[in-house]
């Protein structure tokens, strides 16, 4: 398996859209702290914001997700992002609003854009053959991994070396580049088959919603993976000034895990792995959680830092095994509503882990509150795991009384099988 199938002129073009797309994510929660810090209570109104944000995330991705049809693809995305714009826009522009209308327009910044994730991963998959998916989402994690180890660095310079307000004037910026960016794509997804039109909205098939919710196993182990990387970003400086380490460390550390992720989502997709899809997507979380917790007991930072940089490498192969796993469970009709779910259960497992953490920091050490976590995670990962289990022996029992499954294809090893069962781009 190569990448040579992904590269081409169309690749690169989503590509420049994508991250116009999903810097302004990554941007939002560092430069909201920035935006009102200097004001009374600055930091605390900067976590409700960044909190309204997320809210919005979750709370938009599956609602508008599950609205995405394939023939209207490229409309419904541009008018989320366009909303988008709106929302990171009238935050740099009023930067001293009332903390309710900074909270509004987080809220719609979070939340009108969010199904654009998955409707960019759909419309990525039209760009390549289908036997180069697992490529194509591989070169996807690179993508997300360099831009999250970018956005850190870009937000603190132009917050502090600017204006405050001048990372969402620039999250603003792109993400109105990335409307520009739609244009030059496809404009919808499926254009050869029928169930992409006739099926999105369930009426070829059972109801969407039921689809959906069937693949919950997926979701919940997709939660776990991004719960870890929140733990790891959100305790860390607590953590080093645990072991007596500077917490100005706390930023070039947490770029070596993006970059292991970056690594790894490119030898992913170098080549065939054996093995079924969820029983990779185990190894890995468990490899990704023994790798958060020595970070939390080893006490030099070298090894703090090799820990990272491996648990990133391990988390972003776990990612690409769920979203690979959601093209054999849910139907072609059903996949760009399921990333989106996706990643509202992804951005709900980074808050409640969060939250888990920021509690226990309170009455406990941050190794402590990082090994709660951690145990927390692999306990999702095991109830994911199972119910994938489940769902396969269902599946089979149906197949051998001659009724069908209804929607998910039988699981296969190897990279492509995740890809190739459903023999659609």
């Amino acid at each position: 398996m190569t990448y040579r199938d992904v590269v081409s002129r169309q690749v690169l073009t989503w590509a420049c859209t994508a991250i116009g797309a999903r810097m302004p994510v990554a941007m939002a929660p560092l430069a909201l702290v920035f935006l009102v810090r200097e004001r009374p209570g600055g930091y605390s109104l900067g976590a409700i914001l960044a909190a309204a944000y997320v809210l919005g995330e979750i709370g938009g991705a599956p609602v508008l997700g599950m609205r995405l049809r394939p023939e209207r693809a490229r409309v419904q995305l541009a008018v989320g992002l366009a909303v988008g714009t709106v929302g990171f826009l009238g935050l740099g522009v009023f930067p001293g609003a009332h903390p309710a209308v900074l909270a509004g327009f987080a809220f719609v910044a979070g939340g009108a854009p969010a199904a654009a994730t998955g409707g960019l991963r759909t419309l990525l998959s039209e760009l390549v053959p289908a036997r180069s998916v697992a490529q194509a989402l591989s070169v996807e994690s690179i993508l997300t991994a360099g831009v999250w180890a970018v956005s850190p660095a870009a937000v603190a310079g132009l917050a502090l070396g600017v204006a405050p307000r001048v990372p969402l004037l620039l999250a603003a910026g792109l993400m109105a580049w990335s409307v520009a960016g739609l244009w030059l794509l496809p404009a919808r997804w499926g254009a050869g088959g029928a169930e992409g039109v006739d099926g999105a909205d369930g009426r070829d098939g059972p109801p969407l919603l039921r689809v959906l919710v069937g693949a919950w196993p997926v979701y919940v182990v997709g939660a776990a993976s991004l719960a870890l990387l929140g733990l790891s970003e959100l305790v860390l400086p607590a953590l080093l000034e645990q072991r007596g380490i500077g917490v100005g460390w706390s930023g070039p550390l947490l770029t070596g895990m993006a970059v292991g992720g970056g690594l790894g989502a490119f030898v992913y997709g170098l080549r065939g792995w054996p093995g079924l899809l969820r029983t990779r997507s185990l190894v890995l979380m468990l490899g990704t959680s023994v790798c958060v917790a020595l970070a939390a007991v080893i006490p030099a930072m070298a090894g703090i830092a090799v820990a990272l940089v491996m648990g990133g490498t391990l988390q972003s192969g776990a990612m690409l095994t769920r979203n690979l796993s959601l093209r054999e469970v849910l139907p072609p009709r059903a996949l760009a509503a399921g990333y989106s779910v996706m990643y509202a259960a992804a951005g709900a497992g980074y808050a409640a882990t969060g939250s888990l953490a920021g509690a226990l920091l309170r009455v406990a050490a941050p190794s402590t509150a990082i090994l709660a976590g951690v145990c927390l995670t692999v306990a999702m990962t095991g109830v994911g795991w199972w119910g994938e289990v489940r769902r396969a022996r269902r599946g089979e029992g149906a197949e051998g009384s001659g009724e069908g499954s209804g929607g998910g294809a039988v699981e296969l090893g190897g990279v492509g099988a995740g890809v190739g069962a459903e023999g659609v781009k």
